[in-house]
């Protein structure tokens, strides 16, 4: 009990000190989600959006595969995407392996069914009498699309800030894409598992509660949009 509450105090002395061996790597960490959840959103969306107003053969297809990407363990993502970025991969002449740009690639897989699946619930939660309204009054599918996505903006924002969430807790992806590098590619889920099991108990709890606070900040703004909507 000692030993935990004293390796308490002392994470919690690192924050407060403002170490900056540790919002580098939380600045990394946050930089590296933001950058992969703003490309997701930028796919998710729309395709959400569009999957959502139109019927077509195979959209519950589409629904349960969307499903199934969800459950995906992130080892997969990183194992196939590893293959791909790899020195002998098709995409080893890149030279994306070991770089922020294969963590964020992976992220924003990772999350794109995530939101994708958020944002068609949104639109479906949506008033059923709004697109048959819009139709009779002749707006085009832009038109349509931009109305819905406005009238369900909070709930979108929503599948966002979860996407967010997801990418920045990810840790098996960030490890065998970005190799934990130190300045460069270390997000806090990768530094912890490091710091951890090299006996650096205080330094990955005090990134464990920045973790959880940031985690706090997501779901109080979640909760803040769902008092808004509602």
């Amino acid at each position: 009990m000692n030993y935990f509450a004293d390796s308490l105090l002392a994470a919690l002395a690192l924050i407060s000190s403002f170490d900056p061996a540790i919002y580098r790597i939380v600045a990394t960490s946050v930089s590296i989600s933001l950058i992969a959840s703003l490309i997701a959103a930028c796919l998710a969306i729309p395709c959400g959006v569009t999957t959502a107003l139109n019927s077509f053969r195979g959209k519950k297809t589409v629904q349960h595969l969307l499903n199934t990407l969800m459950a995906m363990p992130t080892v997969v993502i990183g194992l196939l995407l590893y293959g791909l970025f790899s020195r002998l991969g098709p995409l080893g002449h890149w030279g994306l392996l070991y770089t922020p740009s294969a963590v964020i690639i992976a992220e924003a897989i990772l999350i794109f069914p995530i939101m994708m699946n958020l944002t068609i619930t949104a639109v479906n939660s949506a008033d059923p009498r709004l697109k048959p309204t819009l139709i009779s009054l002749g707006a085009s599918p832009f038109s349509l699309a931009y109305h819905v996505v406005s009238v369900t903006r909070f709930a979108i924002l929503a599948a966002v800030i979860t996407g967010f969430g997801r990418a920045i807790g990810e840790v098996g992806a960030a490890m065998m894409l970005g190799g934990n590098i130190e300045g460069f590619t270390r997000t806090m889920t990768t530094a912890i598992a490091l710091e951890t099991s090299k006996g650096e108990f205080e330094l990955g709890l005090a990134l464990g509660i920045l973790l959880l606070l940031i985690a706090f900040i997501l779901n109080f703004a979640l909760s803040w949009l769902q008092g808004t909507k509602s």
